[in-house]
Protein backbone atom coordinates (compact mmCIF):
# COMPACT_ATOMS: atom_id res chain seq x y z
CA UNK A 1 0.00 0.00 0.00
CA UNK A 2 1.47 3.34 -0.92
CA UNK A 3 0.74 7.02 -0.51
CA UNK A 4 -2.80 8.10 -1.27
CA UNK A 5 -2.68 8.62 -5.08
CA UNK A 6 -1.37 12.56 -6.51
CA UNK A 7 -4.22 12.38 -8.80
CA UNK A 8 -7.28 11.96 -5.61
CA UNK A 9 -4.97 14.44 -2.69
CA UNK A 10 -4.66 16.85 -5.64
CA UNK A 11 -8.33 17.07 -5.17
CA UNK A 12 -7.94 18.72 -1.31
CA UNK A 13 -8.35 22.36 -1.65
CA UNK A 14 -5.08 23.12 0.19
CA UNK A 15 -3.79 22.20 -3.29
CA UNK A 16 -5.75 23.23 -6.24
CA UNK A 17 -4.99 26.19 -8.03
CA UNK A 18 -1.12 26.59 -7.10
CA UNK A 19 -0.61 29.03 -9.37
CA UNK A 20 -1.43 31.34 -6.86
CA UNK A 21 2.09 31.52 -5.60
CA UNK A 22 3.20 33.08 -8.94
CA UNK A 23 0.55 35.50 -9.07
CA UNK A 24 1.24 36.65 -5.74
CA UNK A 25 4.84 36.75 -6.39
CA UNK A 26 3.93 38.98 -9.55
CA UNK A 27 1.90 41.42 -7.41
CA UNK A 28 4.98 42.02 -5.60
CA UNK A 29 6.79 42.88 -8.38
CA UNK A 30 8.68 39.56 -8.23
CA UNK A 31 8.16 37.36 -10.97
CA UNK A 32 10.86 36.40 -12.07
CA UNK A 33 14.74 36.86 -10.69
CA UNK A 34 16.36 36.35 -7.75
CA UNK A 35 14.49 35.63 -4.11
CA UNK A 36 15.49 34.95 -0.62
CA UNK A 37 13.60 32.64 0.98
CA UNK A 38 12.19 35.11 3.55
CA UNK A 39 9.75 36.77 -0.14
CA UNK A 40 8.44 33.22 0.45
CA UNK A 41 7.63 32.53 4.11
CA UNK A 42 4.06 33.30 3.39
CA UNK A 43 3.80 31.25 0.52
CA UNK A 44 5.82 28.11 1.16
CA UNK A 45 5.46 26.95 4.45
CA UNK A 46 1.88 24.99 4.46
CA UNK A 47 1.94 23.63 7.76
CA UNK A 48 1.13 25.38 11.08
CA UNK A 49 3.52 27.01 12.78
CA UNK A 50 5.79 28.86 9.36
CA UNK A 51 9.19 29.27 10.03
CA UNK A 52 8.77 28.80 14.10
CA UNK A 53 7.82 25.00 13.50
CA UNK A 54 10.80 24.49 11.40
CA UNK A 55 13.34 26.26 13.45
CA UNK A 56 11.44 24.14 16.70
CA UNK A 57 12.68 21.13 14.61
CA UNK A 58 16.27 22.53 14.16
CA UNK A 59 16.97 23.32 17.87
CA UNK A 60 15.16 19.64 19.04
CA UNK A 61 17.25 17.33 17.01
CA UNK A 62 20.29 19.94 16.87
CA UNK A 63 20.96 19.88 12.61
CA UNK A 64 24.07 21.47 11.93
CA UNK A 65 25.59 21.87 8.69
CA UNK A 66 27.06 19.00 8.80
CA UNK A 67 24.07 16.79 8.29
CA UNK A 68 21.93 15.04 5.65
CA UNK A 69 18.38 15.84 5.82
CA UNK A 70 15.71 13.66 4.32
CA UNK A 71 12.51 15.92 3.98
CA UNK A 72 9.62 14.12 3.46
CA UNK A 73 6.16 15.14 1.94
CA UNK A 74 8.50 18.26 1.05
CA UNK A 75 5.28 20.69 -0.47
CA UNK A 76 7.03 23.94 -1.99
CA UNK A 77 10.26 23.42 -0.16
CA UNK A 78 9.64 26.13 2.50
CA UNK A 79 11.18 23.89 5.07
CA UNK A 80 13.97 22.74 3.29
CA UNK A 81 14.74 25.93 2.14
CA UNK A 82 14.77 27.74 5.56
CA UNK A 83 17.21 24.95 7.00
CA UNK A 84 19.21 25.17 3.79
CA UNK A 85 19.82 28.59 4.07
CA UNK A 86 20.06 28.52 7.52
CA UNK A 87 22.24 25.67 8.02
CA UNK A 88 23.74 24.92 5.12
CA UNK A 89 24.15 20.59 4.96
CA UNK A 90 22.54 18.59 2.21
CA UNK A 91 19.01 17.53 1.84
CA UNK A 92 16.76 15.47 -0.31
CA UNK A 93 13.56 16.60 -0.53
CA UNK A 94 11.18 14.37 -1.92
CA UNK A 95 7.47 15.23 -2.85
CA UNK A 96 5.13 13.22 -4.27
CA UNK A 97 2.77 15.56 -6.48
CA UNK A 98 4.21 16.76 -9.59
CA UNK A 99 3.50 20.39 -9.63
CA UNK A 100 4.30 20.86 -6.08
CA UNK A 101 7.64 19.80 -6.70
CA UNK A 102 8.33 21.72 -10.19
CA UNK A 103 7.32 24.61 -8.68
CA UNK A 104 9.68 23.99 -5.37
CA UNK A 105 12.39 23.46 -7.72
CA UNK A 106 12.33 26.90 -9.32
CA UNK A 107 12.29 28.28 -6.17
CA UNK A 108 15.36 26.84 -5.07
CA UNK A 109 16.83 27.74 -7.84
CA UNK A 110 15.77 31.46 -7.58
CA UNK A 111 16.58 31.49 -4.09
CA UNK A 112 20.52 30.02 -4.76
CA UNK A 113 20.12 27.09 -2.82
CA UNK A 114 20.17 24.36 -5.33
CA UNK A 115 23.54 23.53 -4.56
CA UNK A 116 22.17 22.42 -1.32
CA UNK A 117 18.68 20.63 -1.84
CA UNK A 118 17.75 18.28 -4.23
CA UNK A 119 13.85 18.18 -5.26
CA UNK A 120 12.47 14.78 -5.74
CA UNK A 121 9.23 13.63 -7.48
CA UNK A 122 7.85 10.44 -5.98
CA UNK A 123 6.04 8.28 -3.65
CA UNK A 124 8.30 7.87 -0.72
CA UNK A 125 7.14 4.16 -0.22
CA UNK A 126 8.59 3.39 -3.46
CA UNK A 127 11.60 5.27 -3.62
CA UNK A 128 14.96 4.03 -3.37
CA UNK A 129 16.42 5.66 -0.45
CA UNK A 130 20.03 4.55 0.32
CA UNK A 131 20.15 2.44 3.70
CA UNK A 132 21.75 3.88 6.81
CA UNK A 133 22.44 7.29 5.00
CA UNK A 134 20.62 10.19 6.43
CA UNK A 135 21.39 11.92 9.66
CA UNK A 136 17.78 13.30 10.27
CA UNK A 137 13.88 12.55 8.78
CA UNK A 138 11.79 15.40 8.93
CA UNK A 139 8.09 16.28 7.76
CA UNK A 140 5.04 18.59 8.27
CA UNK A 141 1.91 17.13 7.51
CA UNK A 142 2.24 14.31 5.44
CA UNK A 143 2.17 10.75 7.30
CA UNK A 144 -1.41 11.34 7.63
CA UNK A 145 -1.76 10.78 3.93
CA UNK A 146 -0.30 7.57 4.08
CA UNK A 147 -2.54 4.57 5.27
CA UNK A 148 0.71 2.26 5.64
CA UNK A 149 2.45 3.87 8.52
CA UNK A 150 3.71 0.75 9.62
CA UNK A 151 5.65 0.34 6.27
CA UNK A 152 5.92 4.01 6.01
CA UNK A 153 8.24 3.92 9.29
CA UNK A 154 10.19 1.10 8.19
CA UNK A 155 11.36 2.35 5.36
CA UNK A 156 12.37 6.08 7.05
CA UNK A 157 13.92 3.76 9.77
CA UNK A 158 16.21 1.82 7.09
CA UNK A 159 17.29 5.32 5.27
CA UNK A 160 18.43 7.04 8.96
CA UNK A 161 21.99 5.93 9.97
CA UNK A 162 21.96 4.44 13.59
CA UNK A 163 20.75 6.73 16.03
CA UNK A 164 19.46 9.22 13.21
CA UNK A 165 16.28 11.26 14.46
CA UNK A 166 13.49 11.71 13.09
CA UNK A 167 10.82 14.66 13.36
CA UNK A 168 6.84 14.31 12.36
CA UNK A 169 4.67 16.84 12.88
CA UNK A 170 1.03 15.19 12.08
CA UNK A 171 -2.76 14.91 13.15
CA UNK A 172 -3.87 11.76 15.51
CA UNK A 173 -7.03 10.55 17.12
CA UNK A 174 -7.63 12.18 20.23
CA UNK A 175 -10.81 10.48 21.10
CA UNK A 176 -12.80 7.94 19.18
CA UNK A 177 -13.59 9.46 15.40
CA UNK A 178 -17.20 9.33 15.03
CA UNK A 179 -18.90 8.68 11.22
CA UNK A 180 -18.86 12.56 10.72
CA UNK A 181 -15.57 13.34 11.44
CA UNK A 182 -14.05 10.46 9.70
CA UNK A 183 -16.54 11.48 6.74
CA UNK A 184 -14.72 14.98 6.41
CA UNK A 185 -11.34 13.66 7.09
CA UNK A 186 -11.33 11.38 4.22
CA UNK A 187 -13.19 13.39 1.64
CA UNK A 188 -11.50 16.96 2.81
CA UNK A 189 -8.06 15.77 3.87
CA UNK A 190 -7.64 13.08 2.57
CA UNK A 191 -6.32 11.50 5.82
CA UNK A 192 -8.53 7.90 5.73
CA UNK A 193 -6.53 6.48 8.31
CA UNK A 194 -5.83 8.25 11.85
CA UNK A 195 -4.26 6.56 14.42
CA UNK A 196 -4.58 6.72 18.35
CA UNK A 197 -1.50 7.72 20.26
CA UNK A 198 -0.75 4.12 21.42
CA UNK A 199 -1.10 2.80 17.82
CA UNK A 200 0.92 5.21 16.39
CA UNK A 201 3.78 4.87 19.45
CA UNK A 202 3.21 0.76 18.74
CA UNK A 203 3.87 1.53 14.96
CA UNK A 204 6.97 3.34 15.23
CA UNK A 205 8.63 0.99 18.39
CA UNK A 206 7.63 -2.13 15.79
CA UNK A 207 9.79 -0.24 12.85
CA UNK A 208 13.31 0.28 15.05
CA UNK A 209 12.39 3.48 16.81
CA UNK A 210 13.38 4.09 20.30
CA UNK A 211 13.15 7.20 22.64
CA UNK A 212 9.65 8.31 21.15
CA UNK A 213 8.41 11.59 22.32
CA UNK A 214 4.93 12.31 21.66
CA UNK A 215 4.26 15.96 21.96
CA UNK A 216 -0.16 17.03 21.95
CA UNK A 217 0.23 20.13 20.33
CA UNK A 218 -3.78 20.39 19.78
CA UNK A 219 -4.44 23.39 21.59
CA UNK A 220 -2.07 25.26 19.92
CA UNK A 221 -3.11 23.95 16.66
CA UNK A 222 -6.73 24.80 16.74
CA UNK A 223 -5.71 28.58 17.87
CA UNK A 224 -3.55 28.55 14.78
CA UNK A 225 -6.05 27.35 12.46
CA UNK A 226 -8.74 29.59 13.54
CA UNK A 227 -6.70 32.68 13.43
CA UNK A 228 -5.80 31.71 10.16
CA UNK A 229 -9.17 31.42 9.11
CA UNK A 230 -9.81 34.99 10.69
CA UNK A 231 -6.80 36.38 9.28
CA UNK A 232 -8.25 35.36 5.49
CA UNK A 233 -11.60 36.07 5.87
CA UNK A 234 -10.44 39.78 6.60
CA UNK A 235 -8.16 40.32 3.78
CA UNK A 236 -10.73 38.33 1.40
CA UNK A 237 -10.81 42.00 -0.43
CA UNK A 238 -7.09 42.30 -1.05
CA UNK A 239 -6.79 38.44 -1.67
CA UNK A 240 -9.41 38.16 -4.05
CA UNK A 241 -8.07 41.68 -5.86
CA UNK A 242 -4.68 39.44 -6.67
CA UNK A 243 -5.79 36.06 -7.23
CA UNK A 244 -9.82 35.36 -7.84
CA UNK A 245 -12.90 34.54 -5.83
CA UNK A 246 -13.09 30.62 -6.12
CA UNK A 247 -9.13 30.83 -5.02
CA UNK A 248 -10.37 32.37 -2.74
CA UNK A 249 -13.44 30.27 -1.75
CA UNK A 250 -11.53 27.21 -1.86
CA UNK A 251 -8.97 28.07 0.46
CA UNK A 252 -11.93 29.41 2.57
CA UNK A 253 -13.50 26.54 2.77
CA UNK A 254 -10.87 24.00 3.42
CA UNK A 255 -9.29 26.59 6.76
CA UNK A 256 -13.57 26.28 7.98
CA UNK A 257 -13.21 22.93 7.67
CA UNK A 258 -10.12 22.17 9.67
CA UNK A 259 -11.38 24.38 12.39
CA UNK A 260 -14.42 22.34 13.01
CA UNK A 261 -12.43 19.61 12.83
CA UNK A 262 -10.40 20.74 15.77
CA UNK A 263 -12.76 22.56 17.56
CA UNK A 264 -14.89 19.37 17.54
CA UNK A 265 -11.89 17.68 19.74
CA UNK A 266 -11.35 14.41 17.92
CA UNK A 267 -8.61 15.46 15.67
CA UNK A 268 -5.25 16.13 17.51
CA UNK A 269 -1.82 17.46 16.58
CA UNK A 270 0.97 16.07 17.31
CA UNK A 271 4.92 16.70 17.13
CA UNK A 272 6.82 13.39 17.67
CA UNK A 273 10.46 12.84 17.81
CA UNK A 274 12.36 9.06 17.96
CA UNK A 275 15.43 7.76 16.90
CA UNK A 276 16.40 4.56 14.91
CA UNK A 277 17.70 2.32 17.04
CA UNK A 278 21.04 1.13 17.02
Amino acid sequence: MQMTAPNAIKQMKLYTQMERVQRALSARGMAKGALRPSDLHDLDQLHYGGIDAVEHAIDVLGLTGEDTVLDVGAGLGGPARYIAQRLGGQIEAIELQADLNALAQTLTARCGLDNHIRHTQGDVLAAPLPPNHFDAVVSWLTVLHIPNRAGLFECLKETLKPMGQMYLEDFYARQPLDEATQKTLTEEVFCAHLPHQAQYIQDLSHAGFTNIVFEDVSEAWTDFVSERLWTFQDQADAFIKVHDQATYDALAHFYSVMVTLFKGGQLGGVRIRAEAAR
